[in-house]
């Protein structure tokens, strides 16, 4: 697979920072290729050293959709799967589901790892993220830490120093809709009849107590009146385009 200009430049930047540094974030918006992108680096640098790597994931349907794409990227690299259902790191790559890796038994199975890749790195700082990294760490202190993600800033606040100290390079969604391979986003607004609620919510680290936000949000009445403005701004584009 060819990587398209920005996505070389990217992989490039996060190449020469791993080079001189046991970690690196890079940041890129959703539609940059950010999976694309953290197989050719982990593919750069099995290809260079053998490295024994785990792709990180927090979610069923993104541990499949990583290991998919990275085969396409890196054919000759062998993989295997770390979830509820499949426990095994006989691949070269392992793709992990971090709730079932964090467990105890599971983590005393893994073997030394040269590279930890975390896909959605800014949840690196969550307690099961670092018990994992933790034990990479200590079996060895070498080992090179990669993390991508679209969204470093977290809801709560909590920086990600503590895994990341630098960041390798940002794709900008800028530089995608300029470059015409994003285009440009449509913002919509309607009225639901909640903004004197959604004004009295409280706030909590500076930011609104989502748990409030859903109370209000989360209703049947809502959902289908935002469904149905999709609905109509769907066969509006449709129109337009026809």
């Amino acid at each position: 697979m060819r990587l398209r200009p920005r996505q070389k430049l990217f992989v490039e930047r996060s190449l020469s920072a791993l080079g001189t540094r046991d970690n690196t974030l890079g940041i890129a918006p959703t539609g940059a290729g950010k999976t694309i992108m953290l197989s050719a680096v982990a593919g750069e640098l099995i290809d260079a050293s053998a490295a024994k790597t785990c792709v990180l994931a927090h979610r069923d349907e993104l541990t499949a959709q990583n290991r998919n794409k990275f085969a396409r990227v890196n054919p000759d690299v062998t993989t295997s799967v770390l979830d509820a259902t499949t426990k095994s790191w006989r691949g070269q790559v392992t793709f992990a589901m971090v709730p079932t890796l964090a467990h105890e038994a599971n983590l005393a199975a893994m073997p030394k790892l040269d590279l930890l890749v975390i896909d959605e790195a800014h949840h690196a700082v969550a307690d099961s993220y670092r018990r994992i990294i933790d034990r990479v760490r200590g079996a060895n202190p070498d080992a090179r830490i990669f993390g991508v993600t679209a969204t470093p800033n977290r809801g709560d606040r909590k920086g990600l120093r503590a895994v990341f100290d630098n960041v390798a390079g940002q794709v900008r969604l800028g530089e995608l809709i300029a470059s015409g391979h994003l285009v440009p986003p449509r913002t919509f607004v309607i009225d639901l009849g909640v903004q004197d609620k959604l004004k009295a919510v409280r706030k909590t680290a500076s930011d609104f107590d989502m748990g409030e936000v859903a109370e209000i949000m989360d209703r049947a009445p809502i959902t289908e009146e935002v469904v149905r403005h999709w609905r109509c701004h769907i066969q509006e584009g449709s129109m337009a385009v026809s």
